[in-house]
């Protein structure tokens, strides 16, 4: 096994002066590292009943694929705005330097479709909750014992409510 942090770096005032940006192209780039991340990441999941895994873009996309393909569920994608190209939902959200909004398809998820959320960093937690909201007004989301999207970043998993 490789310690996976020896392959995120930090990047200091990017995107603006004070943020420390994780840069994980090094770990993608080695097949030990993404795959063992991957792993890592679809363990909690092997078995669920997670039917769609949605990335955050940009480089959630690259591990919603991976931990989909290990899980057996399909993929969906959190856009930028204007990137869809069918009839979107959005939702706008606070960063840690600004504001931001995301977009979803309308008919991305059959009703009440589990939904495991996928994003390479947590920061503030606003994109992810962003993308709970989003994914829920898309029609994501079982209601009763299975009421909110799931959230896995590195090696654990976190129900957002």
């Amino acid at each position: 096994m490789v310690d996976l942090y020896e392959y995120i770096v930090d990047v200091p005032d990017f995107p603006e002066p004070g943020i420390i940006f994780k840069d994980i192209t090094p770990l993608l780039a080695s097949p030990a590292a993404f795959l063992q991340a991957v792993d890592e990441m679809a363990e909690p999941f092997l078995g669920s009943s997670v039917d769609i895994v949605v990335g955050i873009e940009s480089r959630g996309f690259l591990l919603a694929g991976s931990i989909a393909e290990r899980i057996g569920s399909g993929v969906g994608l959190v856009r930028k705005p204007g990137k869809l190209p069918r009839k979107t939902v959005s939702v706008t959200y606070d960063l840690e330097y600004g504001t931001d909004t995301l977009e979803i398809h309308a008919d991305a998820f059959p009703n009440g479709a589990r939904v495991l959320i996928v994003d390479d960093v947590l920061a503030t937690g606003g994109t992810l909750a962003a993308s709970r909201d989003l994914i829920v007004k898309a029609g994501g989301g079982r209601r009763g014992s299975y009421d909110a999207p799931r959230i896995v970043i590195s090696r654990r998993s976190i129900a957002i409510r």
